[in-house]
């Protein structure tokens, strides 16, 4: 029900006061200061409303800008450590910002023991702040000015004693990163949050350090404020300002003579005030209602979307650890086969530098027996050319001997055959028995004769044999030579070896040459003397027979064949000559030869 109209009437509801009321009641926070100071943004004004009868009481109010944000700063001091000041400290911290609306300093109690080189908790450290702002004239002020945080030794038996001071920069909060949440209203806010450890500093020396502070700070931006104006009660003025409230004008006094008054409760401004106080009461209550059913129906939709944004953060996070499980095996293992790979490599390395090792030390190695065998190589082929050179003057010593055994022997042929002729001159005068004794006398030489060419031929034959052991051994080192220098010497050695090969067979074929031409003039000259010992067997044997060939003709021929036989087959054994070879073919010949001779005769 509507009140008649009375002298008080009070002003009517203002819209912009309920809804701050309500705002109030659907965003609680602990620890929060209500708003009942005003933000350095707002500004003071009164409305006087004039009644019927020219009385007007005065309410204050605060006005706020269009474009003002409701923030909520909270601050919350963690701990502190490392205090460095020389005794036991009953450590308190304070500090007052008036930017947020509030002198009054903010203190953390009660004091708590602290002793050098450990880290203590402050109790009843948190704060927040709720107040209306620009959002440039926020930046500027954090810019600005930042946060003093005074530290406090409190003893009983003396006075507060001030630590250090501890600068908190506001603005480090404005540069972190938002994220965005919901109100109970319903509206898209933002949130910001900074945590940092700050140094204490002695406030006569400023370089020097006390201690060290943790703090955590949060700005929440709830988007721009719905309440333009807010209805301050007259406690709260009265408190915050000092000042009494204001009573109503009184009417100015008139000129007529004074009447007798009525009693107090029958007035009619006692009744118009008592159904006034009657009808705040039942609007009151009927507030109260709306606001507990608002409040009711917020608090049931804000744990619906909790409930909602919980099932989806659970669904997302049991996503991001399946997810982040596979990562998780995918890295460990690629980091498995990482360290696989690297051991692989540090062993691949190892066994590299290893054989890069072995290769050098066996490359030095068989360069050092490379240039040993190539010395011990040379040494050797000097020291059998030296040796080859001494059985070569040797055999030329033989030759020569043998040469003169045989130029005397022709010498004494020749004496024998001008004897002979002597002889045979004399048998055509002389009786039988001087021709019988002349007949011994040769057949004594002949005998002389024969046993010199036997010696002549057993030298030949120890000369054949000492040549074929020559030629054997020659032949031996040749190919030890060969295999040697096939098995070590490589492709640096063929050259010295093909040199060494040419001037051996060049060598060889001389001495080969020389031997040949040798036999040769020896066989021509043992050729001669058969000849004319056989034509001398046949002059002695012509008187006595005349039919058949005489039987030492026959033994000489096969004996001569034989060791033509024999010259041909060792000169093959030694290995050095072939069936190809020149001197080989000449005996073949020589052979074949005889034997036509041997068949003819």
């Amino acid at each position: 029900r509507s009140p008649p109209p009375q002298l008080h009437e009070p002003p009517p509801a203002d819209p912009a006061t309920e809804s701050e009321a309500e705002s109030l009641q659907e965003d609680p926070r602990q620890g929060k200061r209500p708003p009942d100071v005003p933000g350095p943004s707002c500004v003071a004004e009164t409305e006087a409303p004039v009644s019927s009868a020219s009385v007007s009481t005065s309410a204050p109010k605060v006005a706020i800008p269009t474009s003002a944000h409701h923030f909520c700063f909270s601050l919350d001091l963690r701990s502190i450590k490392d205090m460095d000041v020389g005794f036991y400290v009953n450590c308190m911290l304070r500090y007052s910002y008036p930017f947020f609306g509030s002198a009054a300093p903010i203190m953390t109690n009660p004091p708590i023991e602290m002793r050098k080189n450990m880290e203590v908790f402050l109790p009843q450290s948190y704060c927040a702040f709720d107040f209306a702002a620009l959002p440039h004239q926020l930046q500027d002020t954090f810019f600005r000015l930042p946060l003093l945080v005074e530290v406090w030794h409190r003893d009983k038996t003396s006075k507060d004693l001030l630590l250090g001071v501890a600068r908190i920069q506001l603005s480090h909060v404005l540069t972190s990163e938002k994220t965005r949440f919901l109100a109970q209203s319903g509206d898209q806010c933002w949130r910001q949050t900074y945590t940092e450890r700050v140094p204490v500093t002695d406030p006569k020396r400023p370089t020097e350090r006390v201690a060290e502070l943790c703090y955590f700070m949060t700005l929440e931006d709830f988007g721009l404020v719905k309440t333009q104006e807010i209805l301050i009660s007259e406690s709260t003025l009265s408190t915050n300002t000092g000042e009494p409230r204001p009573g109503p004008l009184s009417q100015p006094p008139h000129n007529h003579p004074p009447e007798t008054e009525p009693e107090p409760r029958e007035t009619l401004e006692y009744r118009a005030a008592l159904e006034l106080e009657m009808w705040k009461e039942m609007q009151e209550d009927l507030f109260e209602n709306q606001l507990k059913q608002k409040e009711l129906a917020h608090m049931q939709a804000l744990a619906e979307e909790w409930k909602k944004r919980d099932r989806e953060r659970e669904a997302l996070v049991k996503k991001k650890v399946a997810e982040y499980s596979v990562l998780e095996e995918q890295l460990q293992k690629t980091l498995a086969d990482l360290e696989k790979r690297e051991k692989q490599l540090a062993f691949a390395e190892m066994e590299l530098h290893r054989l890069q090792r072995e290769v050098k030390a066996d490359h030095e190695r068989s360069v050092r027996e490379l240039q040993d065998n190539s010395r011990r190589v040379r040494e050797d082929c000097a020291h059998q050319v030296d040796l080859e050179r001494a059985k070569v003057r040797q055999l030329e010593e033989d030759r020569l001997r043998h040469q003169q055994q045989i130029q005397d022997a022709e010498h004494k042929h020749k004496l024998l055959e001008k004897e002979f002729l002597q002889f045979r001159e004399q048998q055509s005068t002389k009786p039988e028995i001087r021709l019988q004794s002349e007949i011994n006398l040769l057949s004594l030489e002949k005998v002389e004769l024969e046993r010199k060419l036997e010696s002549a031929t057993k030298s030949k034959l120890h000369y054949k044999q000492q040549w074929g052991r020559a030629l054997k051994e020659l032949a031996r080192l040749k190919q030890r030579e060969q295999e040697s220098a096939m098995a070590r010497l490589k492709k640096q050695q063929q050259e010295l070896e093909h040199m060494r090969l040419r001037y051996l067979a060049a060598e060889e074929k001389e001495v080969v040459k020389t031997e040949k031409q040798e036999l040769e003039e020896i066989r021509n000259e043992l050729n001669r003397l058969k000849q004319q010992d056989d034509k001398k067997q046949s002059q002695d044997s012509a008187p006595r027979t005349t039919d058949g060939h005489p039987p030492h003709l026959s033994n000489s021929m096969d004996e001569y064949l034989s060791r033509l036989i024999e010259e041909r087959d060792t000169l093959l054994r030694t290995g050095v000559y072939t069936h190809d070879d020149r001197i080989i073919c000449e005996l073949d010949k020589q052979i074949r030869e005889a034997m036509a001779k041997r068949s003819r005769n």
